[in-house]
C-alpha cells in the first residue's frame, strides 16, 4: 500500500507528521510512506509547484495524503506558477473529479458552533463537489480595454458527461447513507446550471431509492444556517461546492475538523484511487509555532484507509479516537483550547 506524503507549506509538515504518527501505530502490513514537494516548498526547489518528480511519485502510489499550500510571499507570481496552481494540477492530471466533503458534529462541541448548539447538534451531511470543471477550469482573462480600463472574465463550463459521473458518485453516495440528495445549482440565471438540473435530473432514473430534490445555492447556504439537519447528501459543481463545504465547517465549529477525498475512476489493487487533504489552508500565521490542528489531516488518513484502501475497521478505529478526544475536552486554539499539534497527537494516539 504505497502513500505519497505531500506536506506542502504553512502547516502542512505539521499537520501530516501527526497523521503518519496515526498511520504508523496501526501497523499495516505493506503501508509504504514515501515524501514529495509541492507548492511554495516545490517553486523554490524545483521553479515549480508541481513538479514533474512529484506528479511522477503521485501516479506510482495507491493514495495521496496532501497537507496544504499557500504562501503570501508569492502571491506577485503569475497564476501558473502560484503555490495554490499544484492541488488544482493534481486534481487535473490525476482526473479527481468526485470530492467528499463529510460534516457532522461531534459530541461536547455544540456549542463550539456559530449555530444554536440544538441545531449544530442534528448536522450529519456529506458534499459532493465536482472538482475539474466550472469557472476554475474555464478560460479566464485579464486584460486592458482601449479606453484603459481593466476589465477581467472567467468562463463557466460543464460537459454533460462532467454533471452525469458526479452525479452517480452522489448517489451511490445517498445510497449508502440516509437515501436523500440535494443537487444545488443556479439554473434560474446560468445555463451551465440548467444543463446541471437536467442531466442531474436525468441520472436519478437509475437510482430509485434515493429521493432527490433541487435547490438553488443562494436558498442552499441559507437552510445550512437555519436548518442543516435536513441534508443528508449535497451535490453541486466546483465553486458552489467549494463555497457552500467552507461553510458547512463553520456550522460544526471548526475548519479544522473537516476532512476530504478527492476521487476519480482509476482502480489499484486495493481499492479506488484518491488525494485526501484537510480542507483549510495552509494558514502561514501559525506556521511552526505547533498550534495547528491536525484532527482533519488525521480524518483524512481515515478517509484514505476506507476508500483507498478498503480498510474500514482502522478507518472506524480512528474516527473513534478522534471522537473521543473531542468528547473527553482535547481541543486545540480554533477550539477555543490550548493543546498544541502534537498533544493533539498523542491524545488521539492513546485513545486509538
Amino acid at each position: 500500500m504505497k502513500v505519497a506524503l505531500l506536506p506542502g507549506d504553512g502547516i502542512g509538515p505539521e499537520v501530516i507528521r501527526e497523521a503518519v504518527r496515526v498511520l504508523e501505530a496501526l501497523e499495516l502490513p505493506g503501508l509504504t510512506l514515501f515524501e514529495g514537494d509541492v507548492g511554495a516548498a516545490a517553486y523554490r526547489r524545483h521553479g515549480h509547484p508541481l513538479p514533474a518528480e512529484t506528479l511522477e511519485m503521485a501516479w506510482a502510489a495507491d493514495a495521496i495524503l496532501f497537507g496544504a499550500v499557500g504562501d503570501p510571499s508569492f502571491d506577485g507570481l503569475e497564476r501558473a506558477l502560484r503555490p495554490e496552481q499544484a492541488i488544482l494540477g493534481l486534481r487535473s492530471e490525476l482526473g479527481l473529479f468526485a470530492n467528499l466533503r463529510p460534516a457532522r458534529t461531534f459530541a461536547g462541541l455544540e456549542d463550539m458552533s456559530a449555530l444554536r448548539p440544538e441545531i449544530a447538534a442534528r448536522i450529519d451531511l456529506l458534499i459532493v463537489r465536482e472538482l475539474n470543471g466550472d469557472v476554475y477550469f474555464g478560460d479566464k482573462a485579464l486584460e486592458m480595454l482601449p479606453d484603459g480600463r481593466r476589465r477581467g472574465w472567467d468562463m463557466m463550463s460543464y460537459a454533460e458527461d462532467e454533471v452525469r459521473r458526479i452525479a452517480h458518485v452522489a448517489f451511490r453516495a445517498a445510497q449508502g447513507r440516509k437515501g436523500r440528495l440535494c443537487s444545488v445549482d443556479k439554473a434560474n440565471v446560468l445555463e451551465t446550471s440548467q444543463l446541471w438540473r437536467d442531466v442531474v435530473g436525468e441520472v436519478a432514473g437509475d437510482y430509485p431509492g434515493v429521493a432527490l430534490e433541487h435547490m438553488y445555492v443562494d436558498n442552499a447556504a441559507m437552510q445550512l444556517v437555519r436548518d442543516p439537519g435536513r441534508f443528508d447528501v449535497i451535490v453541486t459543481g466546483n465553486l458552489f461546492g467549494d463555497i457552500l463545504s467552507d461553510q458547512a465547517s463553520m456550522c460544526v465549529g471548526s475548519i479544522g475538523l473537516l476532512a476530504s477525498a478527492a476521487l476519480g475512476d482509476r482502480q489499484t489493487a486495493f481499492g479506488t484511487f484518491g488525494l485526501y487533504e484537510p480542507i483549510h489552508g495552509s494558514a502561514p500565521d501559525i506556521a511552526g509555532q505547533g498550534k495547528a490542528n491536525p484532527m482533519a489531516t488525521i480524518l483524512s488518513a481515515a478517509m484514505m484507509l476506507r476508500h483507498s484502501f478498503a480498510r474500514e475497521v482502522e478507518a472506524a478505529r480512528i474516527e473513534a479516537a478522534v471522537a473521543r478526544s473531542l468528547a473527553e475536552g482535547v481541543r486545540g486554539g480554533d477550539l477555543g483550547g490550548s493543546a498544541g499539534t502534537a498533544a493533539i497527537g498523542d491524545a488521539i494516539l492513546q485513545r486509538l
